[in-house]
């Protein structure tokens, strides 16, 4: 759980949003639960700015804008 917040806190900064909105923008697309909880064991490893770029890149080819 700490890794999300970590991710959520991170992509806020990026997309200059509010953490909440982020949240729900991922939980929306459905990037959180088909993507980035299932895939922790490897995304943990990676550091924060290919984390911020990966995400971003997922969500808007979920087709959700950022």
């Amino acid at each position: 759980m700490e890794f999300v917040v970590f991710l959520i806190h991170a992509l806020a900064a990026a997309w200059k949003k509010l953490p909440s909105e982020v949240y729900s923008i991922l939980s929306k697309s459905g990037v959180l639960n088909k993507y980035i909880i299932p895939s922790y064991d490897v995304l943990h490893t990676q550091g924060k700015e290919y984390l911020v770029d990966d995400v971003t890149e997922c969500v808007q080819e979920w087709g959700y804008a950022i």
